[in-house]
């Protein structure tokens, strides 16, 4: 079992901290700089976003983020010239978050067997639906070791979640709600509902909570409902603010980690 992500969920069971940022912002060349910065100060994941003109399942701060990344110049070769060395600093697990246009612009084999060659762990691809994945992009994906990791969301059906977690491995990203990413202050009854609703499935992959989560009341009740929390929107807006230590600082602060 060589895969980071296997091996991160098999060796901590809670309080899971992952974080995304989109690569090329606030500036082109600062990718390998923000993750040896997260690694650092304890972050347990890191998701590094692709830029896309078109992010649907994020909210404003990382539309704007992509959009700003593009202008700067950032692309999939870029980013993955950027990645060749990471693994002689960096030995956290990795995931690239990103659409299925400019994957399948690259060719879906050709991606799989470069993040192989640099040492990324999986990919969440929002678009990708779950049928299409079973079909087409699963065995590419096995064969390099990568784990697709699958949102599920308050709609979601018991029996499409079921089938997700027996088809997936890695880990299943739980989406706080159904609207885009962003930043919330408390999760409201109803998704204690749905939170309590998945945890008594007893499904066999652990679960990471994210979109909402952006401050120590989120994050507990993250860390309370599944083996921990993804923060995206709150640390790329710290990273338009502050310096790079002082964001990733500030963001341990703000959920009681620090």
């Amino acid at each position: 079992m060589n895969n980071r992500i296997l091996q991160l969920f098999d060796r901590k069971k809670e309080n899971i901290l992952s974080v995304y940022f989109t690569a090329g912002y606030p500036e082109v060349d600062m990718t390998c700089e923000i993750i040896r910065e997260l690694q650092q100060q304890g972050i347990d994941m890191i998701e590094i976003g692709i830029p896309f003109s078109d992010p649907m399942a994020d909210g404003v701060v990382i539309q704007n983020a992509a959009t700003q990344a593009l202008r700067n110049g950032m692309s999939l070769r870029k980013l993955f010239s950027q990645l060749e060395n990471i693994r002689e600093t960096i030995d956290i697990p990795l995931i690239l978050m990103g659409y299925l246009n400019p994957i399948m612009q690259y060719g879906f084999e050709n991606f799989c067997k470069r993040c192989r060659e640099i040492g990324i762990d999986g990919m969440i691809i929002p678009d990708l639906p779950f049928k299409d994945y079973l079909e087409e992009y699963k065995d590419i994906a096995d064969r390099y070791d990568l784990k697709i990791i699958m949102l599920i969301t308050p709609e979601t059906s018991e029996e499409r979640i079921r089938f997700i977690d027996e088809n997936t491995e890695g880990f299943i990203y739980m989406v706080s709600s159904a609207a885009t990413t962003g930043v919330q202050s408390s999760f409201a009854a109803d998704k204690q509902k749905y939170f309590e609703r998945i945890a008594a499935m007893n499904l066999k992959n652990p679960r990471l909570i994210g979109f909402g989560i952006s401050n120590r009341e989120t994050f507990d009740s993250a860390c309370r409902n599944a083996s921990g929390a993804i923060i995206g929107s709150q640390f790329v807006k710290l990273l338009a603010e502050k310096t790079l230590d002082e964001a990733v600082s500030r963001l341990l602060e703000m959920i009681g980690r620090k």
